[in-house]
């Protein structure tokens, strides 16, 4: 492994090298694509035939089943740094996905881009500097602040006019952000690598639901709604439980917490770009402002330009 991702993993500061940094931002933007798009299905899902129970459990059964020879190695669960792999499945597992569906039950699409993964990299951020004691460096400081912006521009509106019951949904996205953010910051932690971490979530959390999800799946099959659980089972299962989990933990790996964590601040910004031709929607000035900011906010945040140490 490189040294410098070593250093990292045992919690030093030491910059990337340049292809860590360009491995791990291609597999950070390769999941923030991925995420912009199980916004959108999962939000069509849990309004559709299908309860947040049995969405999750298609989200977890094609991890835990393609990457069993992964954590196989492993064993049901680490010998090691369990504490580490404890908050990683509360904080991208089963639970993770039940808040998170649940939200999308009070709130639209274009509320959970700026309050789910765009305020997480800032609650990374915080916790890095405050607990792991991380410094940022100016140009990186100036990026979440930039982010910050695109954040309060791009989702000021769905929180300054909620509707009824929005606060619910609001409430329990900012507490979704908060258990990523754990599970950003456990990761390297727990010693492993993505692919098993990553199998062992997915293990765990199918046994938690499969009890209330898996009735859903048999009738949603039997009333004629197989095509939308086939589809739920690619874009929930393999893309979003698999491609875009692994590719973020490698993210992590190469370019740390903070700086894989920054990337997710892009998903906002696709969100509302995705919408113009997908849905006919053209952003106002509003909308404008805010993708510009958490586009330089994520290039600026991911240490882009900061020098090596």
């Amino acid at each position: 492994m490189d040294k410098s991702v070593s250093a990292a993993a045992l919690g030093g500061t030491a910059a990337p090298s340049l292809s860590d940094r360009l491995i791990g931002a291609g597999c950070a933007l390769l999941a923030v694509v991925i995420w912009g798009g199980w916004i959108v299905s999962t939000r069509h899902a849990v309004h559709g035939h299908l309860p947040p129970a049995t969405v999750g459990w298609l989200r977890f059964v094609v991890p835990a089943v393609v990457l069993a020879p992964a954590w196989i190695r492993i064993g049901l669960w680490p010998k090691r740094n369990f504490l580490p792999f404890l908050l990683c499945f509360i904080g991208a597992g089963a639970f993770f996905f039940l808040d998170v569906a649940n939200a999308m039950r009070f709130v639209p699409a274009a509320d959970v881009g700026p309050l789910l993964p765009g305020t997480m990299p800032l609650i990374v951020a915080a916790i890095s500097v405050l607990v792991f004691r991380e410094r940022l460096g100016t140009a990186r400081a100036i990026g979440f602040a930039a982010i910050a912006l695109g954040v309060v521009t791009l989702g000021g509106r769905g929180l300054l006019y909620p509707g009824d019951g929005a606060w619910r949904g609001h409430a329990l996205l900012l507490v979704g952000a908060s258990m990523w953010a754990c599970y950003t910051l456990a990761f390297r932690r727990t010693g492993m690598k993505a692919t098993e971490t990553v199998g062992l979530v997915g293990l765990w959390s199918t046994a938690v639901l499969t009890p209330y999800g898996l009735p859903g799946v048999v009738d949603a099959v039997a009333s004629g709604y197989g095509r939308e659980v086939l589809f739920q089972l690619v874009v929930q299962g393999l893309l979003s439980g698999v491609v875009a989990l692994v590719a973020f933990g490698i993210a992590i790996e190469r370019l740390g917490s903070s700086r894989a964590a920054a990337f997710t601040g892009l998903v906002p910004a696709l969100a509302a770009l995705i919408a113009v031709p997908a849905l006919g929607e053209h952003p106002d000035m509003a909308a404008i402002i805010g993708v510009t900011a958490t586009g330089v906010g994520v290039v600026l945040a991911s240490g882009a330009f900061s020098g090596r140490r």
